[in-house]
């Protein structure tokens, strides 16, 4: 088994907010895998590459030169921490991530990037069932539509409805991908968050992973 936190769910559910506060309390590596995603949507939108054909996307994307830390990420030289949460960049992601070329260079740079750092928490929708099956721990974060848009709404603003439509349109583009669609692993703990403190979540995973060091 590969000391492994994976964490999956869809948008709002609490990834990065859990995986973060997990990462601090048991002093291991952070990988958000979603903002990598995003660093090539925003290097191919600044390059006017065409996110839609699919092979130039997939070429370019073996091309970026993606530095991600626990809270920061560059993208070829350029500070895009910011940027890649752009209401741009938001709407174009999704489209990035279904790109099959694009998934496997992620993959490989995320292996490697948890290889070099001996393990951690890695937070995104196929780190369970694709990029880490071999994860000692695997966690499934849901929530209910509501309580996720109205999170969204208060780290960004915007209209509670607009914003759980585009959750809505997220979700069914994510678990309908060929590759490595989003779903939970047969061997994950599925957590409802919606009415869980970050605290109680954190606690959860926290039992469960010490549970399985002991095994």
């Amino acid at each position: 088994m590969r000391n492994v936190i994976a964490i999956d769910g869809p948008a709002g559910a609490g990834k990065s907010t859990i995986a973060q506060a997990l990462a601090s309390r048991l002093s291991l590596p952070y990988l958000d895998t979603g903002a990598m995603y995003r660093g090539i949507t925003y290097a191919a939108m600044h390059a006017n590459v065409d996110i839609y054909d699919t092979n130039t996307l997939a070429k370019f994307a073996s091309r970026v030169e993606l530095d991600i830390t626990d809270q920061s990420l560059v993208v070829d030289g350029v500070d895009a921490t910011a940027i890649i949460r752009s209401p741009e960049v938001t709407t174009s992601v999704s489209i990035v991530a279904a790109n099959s070329g694009v998934r496997t260079e992620m993959r490989a740079q995320q292996r490697l990037w948890v290889e070099e750092r001996g393990g951690g928490v890695v937070e995104g929708r196929d780190i369970a069932t694709v990029v880490f099956p071999d994860a000692i721990l695997k966690v499934f974060l849901t929530a209910s539509p509501r309580v996720r848009a109205a999170r969204r709404v208060a780290q960004s603003g915007g209209d509670i409805d607009e914003i759980a439509e585009q959750i809505a349109k997220r979700d069914k583009i994510d678990s309908s991908r060929e590759d490595s669609p989003l779903r939970e692993h047969s061997d994950s703990l599925v957590v409802d968050t919606s009415e869980l403190t970050i605290e109680e979540v954190v606690d959860s995973i926290h039992v469960a992973y010490k549970a399985r060091l002991q095994q």
